[in-house]
């Protein structure tokens, strides 16, 4: 595997953070989502774009959450074809928490907190930059 390809592991509340901030501004689709029921796993392919190196690329990521006993959305598109953009990452008791914008959210609840972060494919540059205005 590429040197520059991450794989992170997140099992505290302390580690997301990390976690969030490389995936803020992440994109995916719905068909890019997938809950295991019975392995208790849900796993999100996302195109995250790069903020820890100064050339603008994104890479197409796997975010894997492991343990979840429950899935909960709220405000979901219902059109396979809508574009999701990814903003935040965080931990609301035993429920993990994916926040998107416009408003849609999904909920995770985990056993116990096992996230990982994998670059699975080579970066691509990109001339769309996410913008935050202040």
């Amino acid at each position: 595997m590429n040197d520059d390809r991450l794989l992170l592991l997140g099992q505290t509340a302390e580690d997301l953070p990390a976690i969030s901030a490389l995936l803020q501004d992440a994109t995916l689709r719905l068909p890019d989502i997938a809950f295991d029921r019975r392995a208790r796993r849900l796993v999100f392919l996302v195109n995250r774009y790069r903020w820890e190196v100064s050339a603008p690329s994104r890479v197409r990521s796997a975010l894997r959450i492991e343990t979840v006993t429950a899935v909960q959305r709220q405000n979901w598109p219902h059109a396979p074809d809508v574009m999701l953009d990814l903003l935040n990452l965080s931990v609301d008791g035993d429920w993990l928490v994916l926040t998107f914008a416009a408003g849609a959210a999904l909920r995770a609840q985990c056993e116990v907190l096992e996230v990982v972060l994998e670059d699975i494919a080579a970066p691509w540059p990109t001339q769309h930059v996410p913008h935050h205005p202040g």
